[in-house]
């Protein structure tokens, strides 16, 4: 990944961030808040990977650049409204954590929220 040209704009992506307000995970947050190690870089290839704002990666490389556990690409508080940056080009992982599942219950708890019940993944969350 070392030597790819990448962008440094922060608004890169932002118009996928979704607009319901139905959808769980935009009063939430929590996943993106449980841990720097958590929004990391695992099947996305280099050109996936130079979309995301050069100044929201991490200096391995090895995924987003965190503040503490908060992944830097989310805005709002957390447990009220929040909203990802670069929604539309945001790690696999971010993609695959489905409310309800483990990961989500993990981080709702470690935030003193209450544990979502499971929602299909065809129910139009915020997942792709």
């Amino acid at each position: 990944m070392a030597g790819r040209g990448r962008r440094s704009g922060l608004n890169a992506g932002m118009q996928g961030i979704a607009a319901d307000h139905e959808n769980p995970c935009q009063a939430c947050g929590a996943c993106c808040s449980y841990s720097q190690n958590w929004p990391r870089f695992t099947t996305e290839d280099d050109a996936a990977l130079d979309l995301i704002p050069e100044g929201l990666v991490n200096e391995r490389l090895s995924g987003m650049r965190c503040d503490g556990d908060r992944c830097s690409a989310l805005s709002g508080k957390v447990g009220e409204a929040t909203a990802c940056l670069v929604y539309a080009v945001r790690p696999e992982v971010c993609r695959t954590c489905m409310p309800g599942d483990v990961e989500c219950a993990m981080a709702r708890k470690r935030h003193g929220l209450p544990v979502l019940p499971v929602v299909p993944a065809d129910a139009g969350t915020h997942t792709a």
